[in-house]
């Protein structure tokens, strides 16, 4: 055994089963935390290929709940959450899968909501400005260009 080791494999193993129920994790999430723990690149990977085989682990399953997440509560737009999930390494075909779970009519909706509140907050000298800082604001949460260009306009026009 290792002597920067803090658990044995099957230690490991029941702690990373219940990380897994408890949440929805990425094998990047779990292999740092392996990493801290003390156990080789070997050990790692067997573990990382158990919690799949035994279905605790799943790649496609982690992105829905997180861009679940990410729309509903923080309101991201699909950009923002794609370079979040790349960040984590999950492959472009679950990003994709999970995205096009995504209603439009959810999307939609939350766009229009971030931006009446935040238009409704905006102080400036003038309506450039204000749209300047809007627009700013809307790509920063991750709004494709052509959906914030629709939705300002609309909004703007209805004040």
């Amino acid at each position: 055994m290792n002597s920067g080791r803090k658990y044995s494999l099957l230690e490991a193993k029941t702690k990373l089963e219940a990380l897994c129920a408890y949440q929805e994790r990425c094998s990047q999430e779990l292999d740092r935390k392996m990493r801290t723990w003390g156990l080789d690149q070997e050990d790692r990977d067997a573990l990382l290929a158990d919690l799949i085989s035994n279905n605790f682990l799943s790649e496609e399953r982690f992105a829905e709940a997180y861009v679940s997440g990410k729309v509903n509560i923080k309101r991201w737009g699909k950009i923002k959450i794609r370079q979040h999930l790349k960040q984590k390494a999950i492959s472009d075909y679950s990003i994709k899968k999970a995205l096009e779970g995504v209603e439009d009519e959810v999307y939609f909706g939350n766009l229009r909501r971030l931006t009446e509140q935040k238009y409704s907050t905006l102080k400036g000298p003038d309506d450039y400005n204000k749209k300047v800082k809007l627009y700013r604001y809307l790509s920063g949460k991750g709004y494709e260009t052509e959906f914030v260009r629709e939705v300002m306009e609309e909004i703007m026009n209805k004040k």
